[in-house]
């Protein structure tokens, strides 16, 4: 069992905050607006960069288009869900040692937090060996690194993944484990809890096809890489867990090899939030070897 720590995302340490009073937690079923992709204007392949664009081209070349739907709690009704069937999973009661100061800075994470995911992952998947490659903390609040990303997507394809697999690997052994099945898994957590603005919203994979799919050239510095856009289509399943607590992991699967299940999702701002409400949570990135 292997787990690889590559150069990480994350918000300045400074930027967490104290817990505030904990407020009123809106839960149940809610309507709200999600952020589905626009094509360019002018027909070409949409892209965005990671980072500051070179001058005269813009963050991204396509727009958004609003959809006001019905998002679901699935709150009580956990184990309806998973990772198979629906691309995502809820897992609760989870003990863990990293205290908030943990969270501030990057070699803690690593060094605490990530032996922690990689167990987790491992009882959740059953897989012989997790390499955990990134993780990024997302605060709320102005002026934050790295905000919450009020858009429908998926952070890989089948393209990326397996490009993944080869960033990380040696060659050999990349070519071996892209014979097997092969996944990548979001462990989304909490670092402020409970959730009470800015909520995950996440899709059943089963209700969104792969016309949905748009493959967005992600563009960083050093490489190019490859994220999904979502089409908003009709019969679309769309779900939060609210008012996530210290102990309750969700899992996103981004991409399968095998079953191909893959959860689109987006932060949304939920309307019955009190106003000013943050919200701080941490995500990491596994490669998941069946």
């Amino acid at each position: 069992m292997t787990t690889t720590q590559t150069q990480t995302q994350t918000a300045t340490p400074s930027t967490l905050t104290p817990h505030p009073s904990i407020p009123k937690i809106p839960r149940g079923p809610v309507t709200a607006t999600l952020n589905f992709y626009q094509p360019p204007p002018d027909g070409s392949k949409p892209f965005n960069y990671v980072e500051q664009p070179p001058p005269g081209h813009p963050q991204r070349n396509y727009s958004d288009t609003e959809q006001i739907l019905t998002i679901h709690d699935i709150r009580n009704r956990e184990a309806e869900f998973n990772l198979n069937t629906h691309a995502f999973a809820a897992v609760q009661d989870v003990r863990s040692q990293a205290d908030r100061a943990v969270f501030n800075d990057d070699d803690a994470i690593k060094r605490v937090y990530y032996p922690e995911v990689e167990a987790l992952l491992l009882k959740a998947t059953g897989a012989e060996r997790i390499l955990l490659f990134d993780h990024t903390i997302r605060l709320a609040s102005p002026g934050a690194n790295r905000a919450p990303v009020n858009r429908v997507h998926i952070d890989q394809t089948t393209a990326s993944t397996a490009q993944r697999v080869r960033f990380h690997l040696p060659e050999a052994e990349a070519e071996e484990a892209l014979k097997g099945r092969y996944r990548i898994i979001n462990v989304w957590r909490p670092l402020s809890p409970p959730i009470v603005a800015h909520p995950l919203a996440f899709a059943d994979s089963t209700s969104v096809p792969d016309e949905a799919m748009v493959g967005i050239e992600h563009r960083y510095p050093d490489r190019t890489g490859e994220t999904a856009a979502v089409k908003h289509t009709e019969g679309q399943r769309w779900w939060y867990w609210s008012g996530m607590e210290e102990g309750e992991r969700l899992l996103l699967q981004c991409f399968d090899s095998e079953g191909g299940a893959r959860v689109p999702h987006s932060a949304f701002v939920d309307p019955r939030s009190e106003k000013g409400a943050g919200r701080e949570s941490i995500e990491v990135r596994a490669l998941v070897f069946d």
